[in-house]
């Protein structure tokens, strides 16, 4: 399949840049998208200050 070590290791390293411009354009897009802050378990508003219930 190879002919010598280095065109194994050209065809190494070009599959490996070629993972981590995939692992770094997919940070970017994870990045860019808007996430829903006030938002918790299933989409319900969080409750801001009730921290310690009173339910005694």
């Amino acid at each position: 399949m190879f002919g010598n070590d280095a065109d194994f290791l050209l065809t190494l390293h070009r599959t490996h840049a070629a993972e981590l411009r995939a692992d770094a354009a997919a940070d970017r897009l994870a990045r860019s998208l808007s996430r829903p802050v006030s938002r918790g378990w299933l989409g319900r508003r969080r409750q801001a200050g009730r921290t310690s219930d009173a339910r005694r």
